[in-house]
C-alpha cells in the first residue's frame, strides 16, 4: 500500500491529478487495504475510458468493460499507455481496486507540451 501512496502522490507532484483526486485515490486504497473489495453488478456495468486527443486533430477513444478487465485478471497489470508514463504505463490493478471501492469519474489528465490531451476515467 505504501508504494500506491508514493505513486499518487507522484502523479500530483507531475500535475497529472489534482490534490482532491489524489485524496479520492488514498481513501480507496486505505478502504481497500480494511476492507473486502466490493464488487457489485454496478461496478461491473462500468468502463474504463482512454481518450486520447492530439493537437494534429487525432482523436482516440479506447473504453474497456471492467467485466472484460475482470475475466482476463492479472494480465492488465502490465498494460502499457504511450504518451502517460512510457516507462511505467498504468497500474491497471490500481484502477481496478478503485472501481471495486467506488470511485467514478476521471482519475487522469495528461497535458504534454505539444498539446495532446490523455485522459483516463470510470464512467
Amino acid at each position: 500500500m505504501k508504494e500506491e501512496v508514493k505513486r499518487i502522490l507522484k502523479m500530483v507532484e507531475e500535475g497529472k491529478i489534482d490534490v482532491d483526486k489524489a485524496s479520492e485515490l488514498i481513501d480507496a486504497i486505505n478502504k481497500s487495504a480494511n476492507a473486502q473489495p466490493i464488487i457489485t453488478a454496478k461496478n461491473l456495468d462500468k468502463m474504463l475510458k482512454v481518450r486520447v486527443l492530439s493537437a494534429t486533430k487525432d482523436t482516440v477513444n479506447v473504453n474497456v468493460p471492467v467485466k472484460f478487465l475482470k475475466a482476463i485478471g492479472n494480465a492488465v497489470n502490465n498494460i502499457k499507455i504511450p504518451g502517460i508514463s512510457d516507462e511505467d504505463g498504468i497500474d491497471i490493478k490500481m484502477i481496478m481496486e478503485a472501481i471495486d471501492s467506488g470511485l467514478e469519474g476521471k482519475i487522469v489528465e495528461v497535458k504534454s507540451g505539444n498539446g495532446d490531451i490523455i485522459e483516463v476515467s470510470i464512467e
